[in-house]
């Protein structure tokens, strides 16, 4: 059965935001620069005009990925750039706030991503149903790529050596650095590609094979926080609010990742089941 929330009209939805935005103390109108990883970015873009016609704040985008290197959010935090707000692995809000470079009383944890896989488009669709097909779908793999974040990471270091495979794929892995992972499988650089769901679901010429199976699933959680040298930093809590609103959560929901309540909570850490020891 329909709740009567869901089935309140899109204009009324948007109304209720309005109210609830209004409701918040009032504000000049800011600009705030913000700072995203991948994971978030989709979800992001659809909701920064969204966010900018009922607050009359500005988002200034600074960064749409996590980066890596000496690009990364926490380097650039370091470096002194400009920033109001991160959305980032919580496990680096966390990291972030030890060292001094975000407020202690801003982490909220937003959403919950999962692992994808993809393929060029057109191409077969491996079988990852089981922990047993996903590991002979990565025996049989050509060239296998993975992203320079948490995810890729996870895979490299945790889920390939316990399937017993690390050393048998690595001459055929690719760590992926500077571009989104499905763009290399788009172009046919490369035959199965691994990122967030979030990051995949956007890129043309690939089709996302599924999610990994449970049992070697990393759920990842993105977080906010806000710098502590932030100059908008009331501002900044109110676009933090606004992404707990039901209308951005419908927006995070369709770019594929799982809205969380909002409140401040510890990172989880990766869980691999015992049946993929």
């Amino acid at each position: 059965m329909t709740s009567p929330r869901s089935s309140l009209p899109s204009f009324t939805r948007h109304l209720i935001v309005g109210l609830f935005l209004c409701a918040l103390p009032v504000l000049r109108c800011a600009e705030l620069y913000v700072m995203t990883s991948g994971t978030f970015t989709a979800a992001y873009l659809e909701l920064k005009p969204r966010f900018e016609a009922a607050t009359g704040h500005t988002l200034v985008t600074k960064a749409t990925s996590m980066g890596a290197g000496e690009t990364t959010i926490p380097k650039r935090l370091e470096r002194g750039e400009r920033a109001d707000m991160v959305i980032m692995d919580s496990t680096a809000v966390v990291r972030g706030v030890k060292d001094g470079l975000i407020r202690s009383d801003s982490h909220v944890d937003l959403v919950r991503s999962r692992i994808g896989m993809a393929v060029r488009a057109g191409a077969p669709l491996p079988d990852i149903s089981t922990v047993d097909a996903f590991r002979r779908t990565l025996l049989a793999a050509k060239s296998i790529g993975y992203s320079a974040s948490v995810s890729g990471d996870y895979l490299a270091k945790d889920v390939f050596p316990r399937l017993g495979i690390a050393d048998e794929i690595r001459a055929r892995c690719r760590r992926v650095e500077v571009e989104r992972v499905g763009n290399v499988v788009a172009r046919g650089d490369l035959e199965i590609g691994f990122q967030q769901m979030s990051e995949l679901l956007p890129i043309p010429g690939i089709t996302i094979v599924g999610p990994l199976p449970a049992e070697v699933q990393y759920e990842a959680i993105f977080a906010a926080g806000i710098p502590v040298k932030s100059e908008n930093a009331i501002a900044a809590k109110t676009f933090i609010a606004f992404l707990g609103s039901d209308v951005a959560r419908e927006v995070i929901k369709k770019t594929g990742l799982d809205p969380l309540p909002g409140a401040p909570s510890k990172p989880a850490a990766p869980a691999v089941n015992a049946a993929a020891r």
